[in-house]
């Protein structure tokens, strides 16, 4: 029997700094998070980063939060009910870190009957920090709790023609009456050296402007190359003229080079350069969370209009779209079939 485990990032319990703190000493005590030895990592997750951060992460949170809930775990729910509608085959909802376990996940699914799953991490594109930590942990529940369970995993859909569709018409959806002066695509930030270290060919990756351009399997697990193509695909089935869009990256860490430009550097200077009207898409996400709800809808958003902005306009994620349930429908429907 066939199922289905949908896995996103997590969320704390609350946005109390009690809560916050374990979620954050999870999520950043990973390896494929912050990729250092683990003496090295521990020093800095649990002697400097949450002496301060969940204080800051727990006001952000605040800020964020619902009565339901976490948006990002409210979002998910209500995508794994609208798809599971769809769909014949069970459907199951994890995340990689906090209460919501991918043992969990495979259990619910287990104790249904299911012994083949088709593992879809909730990210667009491929990065160690997303999507290998999810399939990492799954291999090794997999090997130690479920070894009669098959699983087959999806690495990315950046380029998948249906996500493209949703994601263009979704843009040209939220943007109708908003007359942009530029439209910015936002990605999640990572280390430069996960690039890298996810470079299969070892060489081509120079993080430079050629490389992502040019054909190469390192593509299939190079986050920045799926993010520059994701770009690509979307505003040429919209028609963006090249100088009314750019890229950049949010969310980085102090003390590594993190990909370049950088969201809010590149937005608190748009201003200055006659660009009044902004419109942010944040596509490494496909369900709104405090990277796009907090730091984007908001932040960003003041410090704009700080800098001498007029009028932002933060694109929704994709989230609950029919459209999109649609699709990942869809993609079920096509592993059912193999």
């Amino acid at each position: 029997m066939k199922g289905v485990l949908l896995v996103n990032l997590g969320s704390p319990e609350s946005p109390d700094p009690k809560d916050v703190k374990p979620y954050l000493d999870e999520f950043l005590m990973d390896k494929y998070v912050i990729d250092v030895p683990y003496l090295l990592r521990a020093l800095l997750v649990r002697g400097i980063i949450l002496r301060k951060r969940p204080e800051e992460s727990a006001h952000a949170y605040g800020k964020i939060w619902t009565k339901e809930g976490s948006p990002l775990v409210v979002i998910s729910k209500n995508v794994q009910k609208k798809v599971q509608q769809r769909v014949d085959i069970p459907v199951a909802l994890a995340m990689r870190y906090g209460s919501m376990t991918i043992q969990k996940g495979l259990q619910e699914l287990k104790d249904k009957g299911v012994t083949e799953v088709l593992l879809l991490p909730m990210y667009p594109q491929y990065a160690m920090a997303s999507t290998k930590t999810i399939i990492v942990l799954a291999e090794e529940l997999r090997k130690k709790q479920f070894p009669e369970m098959k699983i087959t995993y999806i690495n990315s859909f950046y380029n998948k023609k249906d996500y493209i569709q949703n994601l263009a018409d979704s843009i040209k959806k939220h943007l109708e009456g908003f007359d942009y002066d530029h439209l910015l695509f936002s990605y999640h930030g990572i280390p430069e050296r996960h690039i890298r270290k996810t470079d299969v060919t070892t060489s081509h990756c120079k993080i430079n402007s050629s490389c992502c351009v040019t054909a190469s399997p390192a593509h299939e697990f190079c986050y920045r190359h799926q993010c520059f193509e994701t770009t690509r695909q979307v505003v040429e089935l919209l028609n963006i003229p090249k100088n009314k869009y750019s890229e950049t990256f949010q969310s980085r860490l102090a003390g590594d080079k993190w990909l370049e430009p950088y969201t809010d550097v590149e937005i608190n200077n748009m201003p200055a350069k006659g660009i009044k009207n902004l419109a942010v898409v944040t596509p490494a996400f496909v369900a709104d969370c405090l990277e796009t709800l907090e730091e984007i809808a908001m932040r960003a958003d003041e410090d704009f209009k700080a800098h001498g902005g007029e009028n932002f306009k933060a694109v929704p994620c994709l989230n609950e779209d029919e459209a999109w349930m649609d699709t990942i429908a869809n993609w079920i429907k096509e592993f059912q079939e193999n």
